[in-house]
């Protein structure tokens, strides 16, 4: 799965090109605007977006009208084939989200049974009893997503309802090239419709990844052979901003090695998990580590650790963003251009470099040195080993373990100052440091 080894950039293409909140009809090109940053995604190194909800929608995407049509706010559906064209040509993959367990109740098969109630043929793509009525007092109940009655649920237990959707799925894929989906709220889905949508994908277009947005549970349930590729790993997410605040190492060590550690017990090992330090739906990184020295080591325990990273625009620079308590409007801002700093580059050159490390991208788990301000572990395959080192302490700190032992190279360090280093029990950390030690 060519996922695997690559780095994913998620924008929010509603706020990243400025459209209304609210589809106001009025037809706008500004889904081109994610064309003009594709140069600047290739040249970082990202090997895919993720688009999060482009399809016609009521409000904020994933209150979906049409399925088969880019919001009018956005663009329409010619400028998405030019925006595809461009990122391709940048080789920058495309993945786009896909809202399959509700939509919107300006979705067209709704309308039809808010018209017909009874009589539509419609009535059956939803989870509808006549012996009720909706807050919106439309002579029938129905079921929304979790209490929220302007996402209207889907019936993925009919069969016409799946094969509407395969079908929308296939156009996206035969006329723009699509190369995969984020499956919004997977732990909602019926587990049928998973495995039809894998099978259907994987015979239209062979290597098609299809990642969950999972928020808890069992990630084994729907991260397998016969239905997700990969998922969206919350439990690491909270570990690494909360390891650098807490300044407790150990908390993120203790989640990694449950999930990915050499332990039989350990219950992810050999799964590609996708992992992240915010997104639309979190206050950005940038906000919530209370020490920014921590910021660069979060991007470096990102890429060091198992699992496909995943950037959120404008995080790469650093920008911060707060979630409100009603609303995400902070978390999805129009940025003219890219900002690229210092911080930028050190992502650039994680991203170079776990590209090119079969232990970084496939690699076994195994901690090493863990101390309330410092950690070490190993990534592994048969042909490589590399240590990631991370000191987030204000000062210099001597690591000492028997298993640091050997020669090593410093992938991290520019090519004109790559270092070989001999370890006889103990490493060296300088403060606020990372490091990539490739065992030579």
């Amino acid at each position: 799965m060519w996922a695997y080894n690559e780095t994913f950039y998620q924008i929010y293409p509603i706020g990243f090109c400025g459209a209304p909140v609210h589809n106001d009809g009025v037809t706008e090109h500004r889904i081109l605007k994610i064309g003009e940053w594709a140069e600047y995604l290739g040249d970082l190194g990202i090997g895919s977006i993720i688009l999060n909800p482009i399809f016609e929608s009521d409000n904020h995407g994933y209150d979906t009208r049409d399925f088969r049509k880019i919001d009018c706010r956005l663009g329409t559906n010619e400028d998405f084939k030019e925006v595809c064209e461009k990122l391709h040509d940048n080789n920058v993959k495309i993945m786009l989200d896909g809202v399959f367990n509700h939509v919107g109740r300006g979705f067209w098969a709704f309308k039809d049974v808010q018209e017909k109630k009874w009589d539509s043929p419609y009535k059956d793509w939803f989870h509808i009893s006549f012996d009720g009525n909706s807050a919106y007092n439309d002579g029938f109940w129905y079921e929304g997503w979790e209490g929220h009655f302007e996402l209207v649920k889907l019936n993925l237990q009919n069969p016409a309802v799946v094969d509407y959707l395969l079908d929308c799925v296939k156009m996206w894929i035969e006329e723009f090239g699509i190369d995969g989906l984020r499956l919004d709220v997977a732990y909602c889905l019926d587990h049928n419709f998973m495995r039809r949508l894998r099978s259907f994908c994987e015979e239209l277009k062979p290597g098609f990844a299809l990642i969950g947005e999972v928020l808890f549970g069992d990630y084994n349930l729907i991260v397998n052979d016969e239905m997700l590729h990969s998922c969206t790993n919350y439990e690491c997410y909270k570990g690494i901003f909360s390891s650098f605040n807490c300044m407790n190492m150990f908390e993120i060590a203790h989640s990694l090695n449950r999930q990915f550690g050499p332990e039989q017990w350990c219950i992810y090992r050999g799964k590609h998990l996708m992992t992240f330090v915010d997104n639309h739906d979190v206050t950005r990184i940038a906000s919530i580590l209370t020490n920014k020295n921590h910021l660069p080591l979060a991007y470096g325990l990102l890429f060091g650790m198992p699992g496909i990273p995943c950037i959120y625009y404008g995080s790469e620079w650093g920008e911060e963003g707060v979630k409100a308590p009603d609303n995400d409007y902070a978390l999805r801002p129009c940025f003219e251009e890219p900002k690229p700093n210092e911080l930028t580059d050190f992502i650039k050159e994680l991203i170079e470099v776990r590209r090119n490390s079969d232990a970084l991208c496939n690699g076994s788990y195994r901690n090493v040195v863990i101390t309330n301000h410092q950690l070490i572990f190993e990534r592994r395959t048969d042909n490589e080993r590399v240590l990631v080192a991370i000191n987030a302490g204000d000062s210099e700190f001597t690591a000492g373990n028997g298993e640091l032992q050997g020669n090593f190279t410093e992938l991290l360090a520019n090519a004109d100052e790559i270092e070989n280093i001999t370890l006889n029990g103990q490493l060296t950390m300088p403060a606020y440091s990372v490091q990539f030690l490739k065992a030579v």
